[in-house]
């Protein structure tokens, strides 16, 4: 089907006003349809709203994928409509252990669809790169409240971690012949380290990244 098409389609069947144009950016991910839109798009290319979010990366995107409405998921997660609504329109989940456990559940969320999803890849990010430069001990207990994994596994994660990224510049350091040399190398390599350290902590972690 064309975007001329889908956009025929969405105001015969569903009644509503939408552009060619709307639709193309829709395609090209520069805009996205409101919920109430994407269920019909869905309607009109015969599939679930959940086959035209393969890549869902927010709290909304994963309830609309499984076709959840608000009311509904709050009351799965043990939280009134506006309390949820409240986090999801932030961004930022405040939801206690409990109800952590439950929304990774109900969304069939992995461990770092989990950080994604709750806004949290920033923190932790910061978190695993004071755990490799300096101590991993002193940053385990913050990052086991944000990744739903068992702290005796994360302690062995974080302590590979701290060690590949410690090898790593000691490795840098020895293969470089000058000062100047091997300063930019450890350089280099310690900031290309830091920079992925997400994929780099999940991978250790033997977790799928949050894109599955």
């Amino acid at each position: 089907m064309l975007p001329g098409h889908v956009a025929y389609g969405l105001g015969a069947q569903y009644g509503l006003r939408i552009s060619t144009e709307t639709v193309v950016a829709w395609e090209r991910g520069a805009a996205a349809p409101s919920e109430y839109e994407l269920t019909a798009l869905a309607g009109v290319l015969w599939c679930s709203p959940g086959e035209l979010l393969t890549a869902a990366r927010t709290l909304r995107e994963h309830r609309v994928a499984r076709q959840l409405s608000v009311a509904e998921l709050a009351q799965l997660l043990g939280l009134t409509v506006s309390a949820y609504l409240r986090m999801e329109e932030s961004g930022r989940w405040r939801g206690n252990e409990r109800q952590s456990a439950a929304l990774t559940e109900v969304l069939g969320l992995t461990a770092a669809g989990f950080v994604t999803v709750t806004g949290r890849d920033e923190e932790l990010a910061e978190l695993l790169r004071g755990a490799v430069t300096t101590r991993w001990q002193a940053q385990l207990r913050a990052v086991a409240k944000l990744v739903p994994l068992e702290r005796g596994f994360l302690q062995d994660v974080l302590e590979q971690l701290h060690a590949d990224y410690q090898s790593l510049m000691v490795s840098t350091l020895s293969w470089s012949s000058t000062g100047t040399e091997r300063a930019g190398a450890t350089g280099d390599a310690g900031r290309e380290f830091l920079a992925r350290i997400l994929e780099r902590f999940w991978r250790t972690a033997g977790v799928p990244g949050p894109d599955g």
